[in-house]
C-alpha cells in the first residue's frame, strides 16, 4: 500500500470523513476526485508511458549506433529493439539469449543451403521451406522464449537466404551484417532496460507467489469449511491453471537477472510442484464431499457429521494470531509450525472415531469415510509441505532448495507438425509465385510469410494476431511513406531524423500496450522501420517502395488465409483432438515410470488445459467441458499414481499382504481405465468399473476380519481407500463420464460396492 493510501486509511479510522463526499466541500470532492484520478493513472498508465519512452529510446540509440558503425541495414538494429523488449529486464535477457542462439542456427543453414543449392534456386527454395517448417514444428512444441530461438533460426533463413542466395558472393557479408544488428538492438535493449528506471521480474513474482499463497488459504478455508461453490472452485482452479503456467514462464525469465531469484529458483519450481499436487488433492477433497451430500442416506450424512470438523480446523492454521491471514515467508514459518503440530495428532484422533463409527455403519459408509480421511491426510501433508517451501523463501539458502523436478509441458505433436505445415506450404506457394511471375518483390513476400507463420503459430487466434498485424502493415505503409517522400528529403542529420520518427514510434509503441490493439502496434514497430527507415544509403525509389508494400500486405494476407484454411488452431477439432490428449494423461498415471511421475502428469495435464483455454475463450460450452474432463483426469489419475505407489511398496517390503489375485485383478485395472479415457462409452465405462469393483473386492478380502498390525491394516486400507475413490469419481453426477453411465442402464446393478465382512 502507498503512503498515501496508508495516510488516507489512518485519517479514516480516526474519525476523519470517508473520500464518498459527505460532509466535504465541492472543492475538497474536487480534489479527492482529481487524487483518485492521479491515483489510477499513476498505477495504471505511468508504467505503459515508461515502457513507451524507453523502447523509442533504446530503438534510436540502436538506429543511431548502427548509423555509426556504417551497417548495411541500421535498421535492423532497430526492428530487434521491438522485437526483443519487454517491459521487465529478465524477460529481455531471456528472448535475447534466445535469439541470438537462433540467429547462429539460421546463419549456420543458410551457408550450408547457399552452398548446395545456390545454383538451383527451385531446390533451395524447398529445402528453406522444409526447414522454415521444421522450426516451426519446434516452435509450436516449446511454447515460451525458447520457442523464440526456433522462430529466429528459421526465419533467418529466409530474411538472409532468400537474397543470398540471388547473390552467394555476399553470403558471408549478410550473415555478419545481420548478427551484427541484431547484437546491437540486444545490447541497446539491456542498457536501456538497466539503467533507465529499471522495470525488475523479481517484485512482481513475490507479489504474485503471496497472493497466490493468500488466496489459496482462503480457498482451502471456504473449500473444508464446506462454503465454495462448484462453480467458485471452478473458476479458482482455471485461475490457478494460469498462475503456474505464468509463474514457470516469469521464473525462468527472471533467473536472468537476478542472482537472489537463481538461488531460490529450486524452490519457486519446488513451490510450484507442491502447488499443483495440493490443489488437486483439495479438489478431489471437496469432489468427494459433494458426492456424499448427493447421496443423502443417513450413513453418508454420519460420515459427514464426522469428518466435517477436521476440515474446519485447518484453516484456523494459516491465520497468525492476531487473526489475519498469513501473507510473508515468515508468517508460513509459524504457519508451519501449527501444521506440523496438528499433522502429528491427526491420525491418532481419526483413528478414534474410526473405531466408533465401525460399530455401527455398513463396510460401504466406511469406505467413504476412509477416503475421505485418507484425503484429508493428504491435503494436511502436502498444505504444510507448501508452506515450509513458501517460508524457506526467506532465507538465501535453504535444504528445500534440493529439488530436481522440472515443470514439464505437454504438447500434441500433431498441432505442431500442423502448425509446421502450413509454414512450409505457404513459403512453398508464394515461393512458386514469385519464381512464376518474375515478381520484383516476391522475395519480400516469400521471406516475410514465412516469419509471420513461425513467430504466430503459438498465437491462441493466430489467423487474428495476423489480420491485426496486417491492418498496422497497411497503416505503416501510408505513413512510411509520407516520411519517406515527403519528410526524409528534408532532414538533415540523425538528430533530425530522430525527431521525425519519434512521434510514429511513440503511436506504435503505445498501441502494443493495449490489448485489444496490439497486432496493430506489432505491425507499426516491426515494418514502419523497414519500409520508411532509411540505409546509410539513401535511394528514393517510388516504385520499390510501392512494390515492397505491397508484398508486405501481400504476404501476411496469405498468411492470414493460410492459418483461416490449413486447420486453425481454433477449430472445434483442435480443441477436441487436445481434449483428447488431456485424456490420455490417464494413459501416463497407468503404465509411465513411476519416477518424478505425479509432477510430469499433473504438470503435463495443466499444460495441456491452459492450451484449451487459449482458444476456446468465447466458446465456454468447450472449455467448460474441456474442464470436466481435466477434473476427471486428475482425480482419477493422481488417485493410480498414489495406488501403484502404494503397491509398490507393499510388493518391496510385504508381498505377503496381498496374494497374486489382487495383483493381477489391479494390473486389470490398469489396462481398462486407459481405455475408458481413450474412447469414453457406455460399455468401456461397464468394463472399468467392474475391473475396479473386482479389485475392491480383493483387497477387502485380503484386509479380512482376522486381526492384522496396525501398519499392515492401514496400508491396505489406504489401496482400499484409492480404488474406492477412483469408482466415485467414475460415477460423479457431475462428471463428464455420467453421460455414460446414464445412457448405459445396462450396467447399473454393478455401480454398488462389493462388500465383505471386512472393514
Amino acid at each position: 500500500m502507498s503512503t498515501s493510501a496508508n495516510s488516507a486509511a489512518t485519517a479514516d479510522s480516526s474519525g476523519t470523513p470517508d473520500r464518498t463526499g459527505s460532509g466535504r466541500t465541492l472543492g475538497q470532492r474536487l480534489m479527492h476526485q482529481a487524487y483518485d484520478v492521479a491515483e489510477d493513472w499513476r498505477d495504471n498508465e505511468l508504467p505503459n508511458w515508461i515502457y513507451v519512452f524507453k523502447m523509442v529510446a533504446a530503438a534510436l540509440l540502436a538506429l543511431g549506433i548502427g548509423y555509426a558503425l556504417d551497417l548495411e541495414s541500421p535498421r535492423s538494429a532497430m526492428i530487434t529493439v521491438f522485437i526483443v523488449m519487454q517491459p521487465q529486464s529478465g524477460m529481455i535477457l531471456s528472448k535475447s539469449f534466445y535469439r541470438v542462439v537462433g540467429t547462429l542456427v539460421g546463419s549456420i543453414a543458410i551457408v550450408v543451403s547457399v552452398g548446395l543449392f545456390a545454383q538451383t534456386p527451385e531446390l533451395f527454395l524447398l529445402t528453406t521451406s522444409l526447414w522454415i517448417g521444421l522450426c516451426t514444428f519446434g516452435s509450436a512444441h516449446n511454447r515460451n522464449f525458447r520457442s523464440y530461438g526456433f522462430v529466429l533460426s528459421g526465419y533467418t533463413v529466409a530474411l538472409i537466404g532468400l537474397p543470398a542466395a540471388l547473390h552467394p558472393a555476399v553470403t558471408f557479408n549478410s550473415i555478419m551484417s545481420r548478427v551484427t544488428s541484431i547484437t546491437v538492438g540486444i545490447i541497446c535493449c539491456a542498457v536501456v532496460s538497466a539503467l533507465v528506471l529499471p522495470q525488475a521480474s523479481a517484485p512482481r513474482l513475490v507479489k504474485i507467489i503471496r497472493g497466490r499463497f493468500s488466496a489459496f488459504v482462503d480457498l482451502i478455508g471456504n473449500t473444508l469449511g464446506g462454503s465454495a461453490e462448484r462453480k467458485q472452485l471452478e473458476g479458482a482452479n482455471a485461475r490457478f491453471v494460469a498462475d503456474i503456467i505464468g509463474l514457470e514462464a516469469m521464473r525462468s525469465s527472471a533467473i536472468f537477472e537476478d542472482p537472489e531469484i537463481r538461488i531460490r529458483s529450486g524452490r519457486l519450481t519446488r513451490m510450484n510442484s507442491e502447488f499443483m499436487a495440493l490443489s488437486t488433492r483439495v479438489h478431489a477433497l471437496h469432489q468427494l464431499m459433494n458426492r456424499l451430500h448427493a447421496s443423502k442416506t443417513p450413513a453418508t450424512e454420519t460420515v459427514i457429521t464426522e469428518i466435517s470438523p477436521y476440515f474446519r480446523e485447518v484453516q484456523p492454521l494459516l491465520t497468525r494470531h492476531t487473526g489475519e491471514p498469513v501473507m510473508s515467508a515468515v508468517d508460513a514459518g509459524e504457519a508451519a509450525l501449527q501444521l506440523d503440530r496438528y499433522k502429528q495428532t491427526l491420525p491418532r484422533r481419526v483413528r478414534a472415531t474410526r473405531t466408533t463409527l465401525a460399530t455401527t455403519l455398513t463396510d460401504e459408509a466406511m469406505l467413504d469415510f476412509d477416503t475421505a480421511s485418507e484425503l484429508l491426510y493428504r491435503v494436511v501433508e502436502e498444505l504444510h509441505a507448501y508452506t515450509l517451501t513458501y517460508a524457506s523463501l526467506g532465507q538465501r539458502h535453504h535444504a528445500r532448495e534440493d529439488w530436481d523436478h522440472s515443470y514439464a509441458p505437454k504438447t500434441s505433436a500433431v498441432i505442431a507438425a500442423i502448425a509446421g505445415a502450413r509454414a512450409a506450404i505457404t513459403l512453398i506457394g508464394l515461393s512458386a509465385f514469385w519464381l512464376l511471375s518474375g515478381w520484383p518483390s516476391g522475395d519480400v513476400a516469400a521471406l516475410n510469410a514465412a516469419a509471420f507463420c513461425a513467430i504466430t503459430s503459438a498465437a491462441p487466434d493466430p489467423a487474428k494476431a495476423t489480420r491485426t498485424t496486417t491492418m498496422g502493415v497497411v497503416l505503416a505503409a501510408l505513413l512510411g511513406y509520407v516520411y519517406t517522400f515527403h519528410i526524409l528529403p528534408n532532414l538533415d542529420g540523425f538528430w533530425m531524423l530522430a525527431a521525425a520518427l519519434t512521434p510514429v514510434l511513440m503511436l506504435a509503441v503505445l498501441l502494443t500496450t493495449r490489448p485489444t490493439l496490439a497486432g496493430y502496434g506489432m505491425g507499426m514497430c516491426i515494418f514502419f522501420p523497414f519500409l520508411a527507415v532509411p540505409d546509410n544509403l539513401i535511394q528514393l525509389n517510388a516504385t520499390a517502395y510501392i512494390n515492397e508494400a505491397i508484398a508486405l500486405v501481400v504476404s501476411l494476407v496469405v498468411t492470414t488465409l493460410a492459418f483461416a484454411l490449413l486447420l486453425p488452431p481454433t477449430t472445434d477439432w483442435s480443441v477436441r483432438h487436445l481434449e483428447k490428449q488431456l485424456r490420455k494423461q490417464v494413459l501416463q498415471a497407468c503404465r509411465g515410470k513411476l519416477t518424478q511421475l505425479a509432477l510430469q502428469f499433473e504438470s503435463g495435464t495443466r499444460d495441456l488445459m491452459h492450451q484449451i483455454m487459449l482458444v476456446t475463450s468465447s466458446r465456454p460450452v468447450l472449455r467448460r467441458r474441456a474442464f470436466g474432463w481435466m477434473y476427471a483426469t486428475l482425480e482419477i489419475g493422481h488417485a493410480v499414481i498414489e495406488l501403484r505407489s502404494e503397491l509398490q511398496g507393499i510388493r518391496t517390503s510385504h508381498p505377503e499382504l496381498l496374494p497374486e489375485a489382487a495383483y493381477a485383478s489391479l494390473d486389470q485395472l490398469r489396462q481398462h481405465l486407459p481405455a475408458l479415457f481413450e474412447r469414453p462409452s457406455p460399455a468401456t465405462l461397464q468394463v472399468a468399473l467392474q475391473a475396479n469393483n473386482a479389485a475392491i473386492q480383493t483387497v477387502q478380502l485380503a484386509i479380512g476380519p482376522h486381526y492384522r498390525e496396525r501398519g499392515e491394516r492401514h496400508r491396505l486400507q489406504r489401496a482400499l481407500s484409492y480404488l474406492h475413490f477412483i469408482r466415485t469419481a467414475m460415477l460423479d453426477a457431475q462428471s463428464p463420464l455420467n453421460t455414460l453411465r446414464v445412457t448405459g442402464n445396462a450396467y447399473t446393478a454393478n455401480d454398488k460396492t462389493p462388500t465383505s465382512s471386512a472393514s
